[in-house]
């Protein structure tokens, strides 16, 4: 840690991209199912949650919560006998919170073919403390031009995610005021 002005808080050392940057493979079975036969979407967004859970916590070197899951998109199904790669990376990074983004492949177990991309998610983590409250994180530091892009795409949508809660907050309030039910 390296302080800043006296009395501030202590200033996180920042982390490269890669410092955190992670791979978690599962090979899909019968138990995955859905009714139609291919694998659960459950399945993947929590193979996708507990990848971007475990990025998390090793950027803020400590606990991180899901906050929210953002554009969680099915690309192509996944099958019995597939195995699913969850790839994820901190893209951005806040005070206590971060941005992780997971890409989703899968490949045939059994055959030596490329694997597909099958899904992709961005997810908000804060870092807590043992009390729950939110604690600081270190900054990220994009180290090549894809990380960079992801680093500015990433603050595009914390944007549009802050505009959209505070749009809703208003009409709410707006809504109470002129005595509507919510």
């Amino acid at each position: 840690m390296t302080l800043q002005a006296k009395g501030a808080e202590p200033e996180l050392a920042g982390k490269p991209t890669s410092a955190s940057r992670t791979t978690l493979s599962h090979i899909m079975t019968n138990s995955d199912t859905n009714l139609l036969g291919t694998v659960h979407g459950g399945v993947i967004m929590k193979l996708v949650d507990d990848a971007a859970g475990a990025v998390a916590g090793r950027h803020s070197e400590g606990p991180a919560v899901t906050a929210s899951m953002d554009e969680m998109a099915f690309l192509e199904p996944v099958r019995v006998g597939d195995l699913v790669h969850v790839k994820a990376q901190v893209n951005w990074t806040g005070r206590s919170s971060m941005e992780v983004g997971v890409r989703v492949l899968a490949e045939r177990w059994n055959e030596s073919t490329p694997a597909t991309q099958v899904g992709s998610a961005y997810l908000v983590f804060a870092a807590v403390d043992e009390d729950g409250k939110p604690r600081a994180v270190p900054p990220v530091i994009p180290e090549t031009e894809r990380d960079e892009r992801r680093y500015q795409e990433a603050e595009i949508r914390r944007t549009h995610r802050l505009a959209r809660r505070r749009a809703i907050r208003e009409l709410r309030a707006r809504r109470a005021a002129e005595g509507v039910e919510l």
